[in-house]
């Protein structure tokens, strides 16, 4: 008993929570199958590995800051044109995200760009990958304090050391020509060190109308499309979808 306390001292000022939280049944087990030393000592490493491993994407997963947990399983493909089922599943490799590779996705209200978006930022986050997810009135929102508050200049530089970011909704609020300015601005700073995941309900012929500067606009979206993978999804809004099952 004596050794086993100290063996639990000995974990505990090591810090391996893991090999402490499973000791007793990989102890056990041990016993039973008459494990080799070397065999053992895998079966301790290899829990910690596990523990570490799930705190890591426990932690990446609250720092992205979805807005809600979406997973592709839970998508209607059926219900939406302009990406198939198949493709969608073969990206969540996120082998993508190691070719800095973006991917965008536009398409009217409700037809479940977010709910890709996220489930795409899901899937890299249970990868491993760093995620940050913002909407891009509070990205802007971000910018524009960064300067002046700790807190925004902080998750920008987070932003900045992810893998991936995931930009949702641009194009649903006005974006004033200073505020385009700051957002080319990081975007040419992520520009081939990271992959982007952008969502819009406005096409790139309106881009241009939207930020207020056709240059401008025009080398944002050669930045954003160059490595990019377009999709235009078309179908009927789960929303109006739901409103007719309800009624």
């Amino acid at each position: 008993m004596k050794a086993y306390q100290e063996t639990l001292s000995f974990l505990s000022t090591l810090n391996l929570k893991g090999i402490a939280g499973s000791l007793d049944e990989i102890v056990h087990d041990a016993e039973i199958r008459r494990l080799s030393y070397i065999t053992f000592l895998n079966t301790l490493f290899a829990s910690e590995v596990s523990y570490r491993v799930k705190r890591r994407v426990e932690r990446n997963m609250t720092g992205a800051h979805f807005p809600i947990i979406k997973k592709m399983s839970d998508f209607e493909f059926g219900r939406v044109k302009g990406i198939g089922k198949s493709e969608a599943v073969n990206l969540l490799d996120c082998a993508w995200i190691d070719n800095k590779e973006n991917l965008l996705f536009f398409g009217p209200p409700g037809i479940g760009k977010t709910h890709l978006a996220i489930a795409f930022g899901v899937a890299a986050v249970e990868k491993g990958y760093s995620v940050c997810f913002e909407k891009i009135a509070n990205l802007i929102k971000l910018l524009k304090t960064a300067e002046i508050q700790r807190k925004s200049e902080y998750r920008i530089r987070k932003i900045m050391k992810s893998s991936l970011v995931v930009i949702d909704e641009i194009g649903y609020t006005p974006i004033e020509r200073r505020e385009a300015n700051l957002f080319f601005n990081l975007v040419s700073e992520m520009y081939e060190k990271l992959s982007i995941i952008i969502t819009s309900n406005k096409s790139f012929e309106n881009w241009a109308e939207m930020m207020g500067d056709s240059v401008m606009t025009t080398a944002l979206l050669d930045r954003l499309l160059h490595h990019a993978r377009i999709f235009n999804l078309d179908g009927e809004s789960y929303r109006i979808k739901n409103q007719k099952k309800e009624g």
